[in-house]
């Protein structure tokens, strides 16, 4: 009889993490895979699920107008817990560090249902940046029974908070796996504006972080204006998050500018081509960090702290924290001088080479006695480059 495993995810970075993880699950002769969404977000969430062919069981769609974290977790967590008692899983699955992963984590727990982390170990040692991500994914590693950690750097971080080595396996990142075959689509745009991508030097911004909202995001605007008035020949594209708080601070400033295109949020394919399509990614997200140099794109984060450290070492990402005179500086520096844009965009990926889920599915199996070991620990190497044909 198979064994019954539920993925529960509610965002869509999750949606996408959780993608390939899913389908491998689903491929398994051995387990039931059962897909729950809270709908923390909603459109962004679908999307993906579309694009992956994935069909949840159970949708709480918990999502409202502004709706705080407290109102958040409020939903989830009653929703889930009803689910969870419906359906008895023998295992539950999260992933990251949402609000949705960690109430799912909780749920999980008070129903005495062992729980799978995936990309767990990630931190910034900041309890409120980025936040609340760093104290969801702590709270979620001392939940969980079983911990998929995408890096050796993200094993040493659960060892030194008293995670037991036997619980941990280094998979590499999932997000690798979904970025490869989402490149490989090729979707076309949705917004005609974005047939300027690529065939002009295009720097793609993505900002939307609580800790960035107001007086360190009305700098970046502002900082995307001087860049777009310094550099005419390059195109600046801005994907804009649907919260209302990003966009009434970002958005203004841009206004009227003819080398900057801001468009809606895109669907996962299409901004994977967009990524593709860049010359340059400025961003304050956490996937885009593994994304970018998966494609061979230097990446400046706007953010002090990261809890993807792998990177910075290698020399693909850099912060540059949200100072609009640095975010200029760094992004003029990269435009201009191609040396330096070439050291970066040559650095070694260090988060997965597209085959994290099938790590993450072997490590599943052992700890469900279905086999006797689990696959070996992720090396990263120069094939961790996502070939984007």
């Amino acid at each position: 009889m198979p064994r019954s495993v539920m993925t529960i995810y509610g965002t869509r970075p999750e949606a996408i993490k959780m993608a390939p993880l899913v389908r491998a699950l689903s491929a398994d002769p051995d387990i039931e895979a059962r897909v729950v969404v809270t709908g923390q977000h909603r459109a962004m969430l679908d999307q993906v699920n579309t694009l992956f062919e994935i069909t949840p069981a159970h949708d709480l769609n918990i999502i409202t107008p502004r709706q705080t974290l407290a109102e958040i977790t409020e939903r989830a967590l009653r929703g889930l817990t009803e689910v969870i008692r419906a359906d008895r899983p023998e295992l539950v699955v999260v992933q990251g560090d949402t609000t949705t992963s960690f109430v799912a984590a909780l749920a999980a727990f008070y129903e005495s249902v062992p729980v799978v982390h995936l990309e767990a170990g990630l931190r910034t040692d900041n309890p409120r940046a980025p936040f609340p991500e760093e104290i969801n994914r702590r709270l979620t590693s001392h939940i969980a029974s079983l911990h998929l950690a995408p890096t050796a750097t993200a094993r040493s971080n659960l060892l030194r908070e008293g995670i037991a080595a036997d619980s941990i396996a280094v998979t590499g990142n999932t997000v690798i796996d979904a970025l490869q075959a989402a490149v490989r689509l090729n979707v076309a745009y949705s917004d005609a504006a974005l047939s300027r991508a690529g065939r002009q030097r295009t720097v793609l911004i993505t900002c939307h972080r609580r800790e960035s909202w107001g007086a360190p995001m009305a700098g970046i605007a502002r900082a995307v204006r001087t860049l777009a008035s310094t550099f005419p020949d390059s195109l600046f594209v801005l994907p804009a998050h649907l919260n209302p708080v990003v966009r009434e601070v970002l958005l203004p400033p841009l206004a009227g500018l003819e080398n900057v295109i801001v468009t809606e949020p895109l669907s996962y394919g299409e901004f994977s081509r967009l990524m593709n399509d860049s010359h340059l990614i400025v961003t304050d997200s956490g996937g885009v960090q593994e994304e970018g140099p998966s494609l061979g794109k230097p990446v400046l984060v706007m953010r002090e702290t990261t809890e993807r450290p792998e990177a910075v070492t290698q020399g693909a990402v850099r912060l540059v924290g949200s100072d609009e005179g640095r975010i200029v500086a760094e992004v003029s520096a990269l435009l201009r001088d191609d040396a330096a844009y070439r050291r970066m965009a040559s650095a070694v990926n260090p988060y997965g080479d597209g085959h994290a889920a099938g790590r993450s599915v072997h490590a599943i199996r052992h700890f469900l006695d279905l086999e006797a070991k689990p696959a070996p620990d992720f090396q990263p190497t120069t094939s961790g480059v996502a070939d984007p044909a």
